[in-house]
């Protein structure tokens, strides 16, 4: 019951910020993380906002949980547990868990696509190698990277194959410090010719793979436009070995396949560079119109407008039964507050957004307060202005299933 005491806690506290860890005494007793950034002065995600307090009231304040309702026919068994090795390491994070004072997530919580291969060398200096269209080949060290200017941002990533089969547990959101991509590029300075880079994560694993390299080709503008970096910390400490130590490439916005950990090299290229074998391989998964030959001819990888449930819990509510779904919306790059949740293929009902959203570098809560009409299964999905590119939450992608046994 603490923890449910303390979401109805967190949800009065979170009206007059930004996305507040904790606005004074937690009555709880439960401490939350402030979510400052570094030195760069990049947005604070947990900083106060010096706007007055939005009306966030909680209208269950006065009620009490009973039960959660799990979601039907997802690989729940999968979530919250390490499995594997390498190329077969995943890590799916828990989404229930998620309140207003957890908006980032635990390093150790932070989900894994693909484990660290066996093969990595840390023993040995590590060295990033800036190559092909410069006017000179460098190769920067860890001390030459901690050199360059640092920033910080709060970011969230997502696994391009995220699915039901691991709860969409394949999302998390952590704090990102490191240098840009521009100002490790002017490091060795760029041709005229130079359209795009290619990025490369070592990817050498003990298990064969059919399509072995862990690259992606961005064009310059894509690069300086996401503000991309090559980070060495997250959540304020060295990036943990499963997420790239010692250097990773975080392009805020752009789907995790588009993101190389293990990064040790930059080339520069123009616009005959053929498409590597990860963006073949992750083609669909990126929305693209084809598997192309050309690296030129790719879409940014970007993950557009999503929505869905991720906590659905039974309310006793002054003598009334009501259900309560919470849950998150993220991707796209416009702010939005149009979100609307439908059940079994019905009309749309807005959700409530409180605060509303500030950012589309991370994830935003929503709520609902339901009351189903009859016992039985409902499908739940989300929508938002048809203006919105929104590829798979109009598909129903991200639709959840749940069981009402008592209205």
């Amino acid at each position: 019951m603490a923890s449910v005491q303390r979401r109805r806690f967190l949800y009065l506290c979170v009206g007059g910020s930004t996305l507040v860890f904790g606005c004074g005494a937690d009555p709880a007793g439960e401490g939350d993380s402030d979510g400052e950034t570094g030195e760069s002065g990049d947005s604070e995600i947990g900083a106060e906002t010096g706007a007055e307090t939005q009306g966030c009231l909680d209208p269950l304040a006065a009620g009490s949980v009973l039960s959660a309702l799990e979601f039907l026919g997802e690989g729940q068994a999968a979530v919250g547990e390490p499995q594997g090795e390498g190329l077969d390491g995943r890590l799916a994070l828990d989404l229930g868990t998620l309140d207003a004072g957890s908006l980032t997530t635990a390093n150790e919580d932070f989900f894994v696509r693909t484990a660290a291969p066996a093969q990595l060398d840390l023993e040995s200096p590590w060295t990033v190698s800036l190559s092909g269209l410069v006017e000179a080949e460098v190769t920067l060290g860890m001390a030459e990277l901690a050199a360059l200017p640092q920033h910080t941002r709060v970011v969230l990533l997502e696994c391009s194959g995220n699915g039901n089969n691991r709860a969409f547990g394949l999302i998390s959101v952590a704090e990102w410090s490191g240098v840009l991509v521009a100002d490790v590029i002017a490091e060795a300075g760029v041709l005229d010719a130079a359209t795009a880079v290619s990025i490369v994560g070592f990817d050498e694993h003990a298990q064969p793979s059919p399509d072995a390299g862990c690259s992606w080709v961005y064009r310059l503008s894509e690069l300086a436009e996401a503000g991309a970096m090559l980070v060495t910390h997250m959540n304020g400490v060295p990036l943990p070995l499963d997420h790239g130590q010692p250097v990773r490439l975080i392009a805020p916005g752009w789907f995790g396949c588009c993101n190389p950990k293990w990064v040790d090299g930059l080339r520069l290229v123009d616009d005959t560079e053929p498409a590597s074998s990860q963006m073949i391989e992750f083609a669909s998964r990126t929305h693209q119109s084809a598997a192309h030959a050309l690296a030129s001819d790719y879409a940014p990888g970007l993950m557009q407008q999503a929505a869905m449930p991720v906590r659905v819990e039974k309310w006793a509510l002054e003598g009334e039964l009501v259900y309560e779904i919470v849950g998150i919306m993220w991707g796209g790059s416009v702010l939005t507050d149009s979100l609307q949740i439908h059940f079994n293929g019905g009309p749309g009902a807005a959700v409530e957004v409180c605060p509303a959203q500030e950012t589309t570098d991370v994830w935003t809560l929503w709520r609902y307060t339901w009351r189903p009409e009859a016992i039985g299964e409902y499908a739940i999905v989300m929508s938002v202005d048809p203006s919105i590119p929104a590829v798979r939450l109009d598909s129903g992608y991200y639709q959840r299933r749940v069981m009402v046994d008592e209205v």
